[in-house]
């Protein structure tokens, strides 16, 4: 698997950015130094002008990249989720078994993510930890439609789409496979987020995974369709 990945290229849709970040090292430095700065400080308090000082170039060359920094949220939102389905996608052809394919295809879209060194200037553990906090703030905004039309948010709706499909595979009746799917990849960043933040309100801990709870609820809501 580690070869398969190796050869990756994450594509993210063109519309995104006005310069592809992948094409220069200037772009990979923007957006390796851009999610250890939002991590830090937050996306409310992250500017192009902070970026910029940071990595030592002029707030204008960022823009050369992309035109706010909604964009690039929604440019790192777009490439955490490619990224996952890629993961999914490989974890998953090769099981047969049904049962099997669910469980690990719940436990892609719902583990701790670990770093993977196939990409050296992006850090995935922090990018997950922005996702878990940041990501509703790349769609809840007054653009979303047309955001949407342009496909902006085609990856993390592949990812749903693809689960639905396993989800489906695993138990044909089942009426509501696609909102199954979006309620397991929305409610795990929930659950993660609520782990971090609100540790009173969920059964999730140090001893207790969302994944461990979503395998066990959806594997009990389909053996009871």
């Amino acid at each position: 698997m580690d070869e398969l990945l190796s050869n990756i290229k994450i594509e993210v849709p063109e519309g995104i950015y006005i310069k592809n970040p992948e094409s220069s090292e200037l772009g990979k430095k923007i957006v390796e130094h851009s999610i250890i700065l939002i991590d830090e400080i937050g996306f409310e308090d992250f500017t192009f002008k902070k970026l910029g000082q940071l990595i030592g170039s002029n707030e204008s060359s960022i823009y050369r990249y992309f035109e706010s920094k909604h964009m690039l949220l929604i440019y790192l939102s777009s490439w955490y989720w490619r990224w996952i389905e890629y993961q999914l996608v490989i974890e998953t052809f090769s099981i047969k078994d049904s049962t099997e394919k669910l469980i690990q295809a719940i436990e892609v879209v719902t583990r701790t993510t670990e770093e993977d060194k196939n990409f050296s200037h992006i850090n995935e553990v922090i990018l997950n930890k922005i996702i878990i906090n940041e990501n509703s703030k790349s769609y809840l905004t007054k653009r979303v439609d047309s955001e949407n039309k342009e496909g902006y948010f085609s990856s993390y709706k592949r990812v749903v789409k693809r689960l639905a499909s396993i989800v489906s595979d695993h138990n044909k009746t089942y009426e509501f496979p696609t909102s199954l799917a979006s309620s397991i990849t929305e409610g795990a960043l929930h659950q993660q987020f609520l782990k971090l933040h609100f540790k009173t309100i969920t059964n999730c801990n140090n001893n207790i995974s969302p994944t461990k709870f979503y395998t066990d609820l959806i594997l009990k809501i389909l053996s009871n369709d």
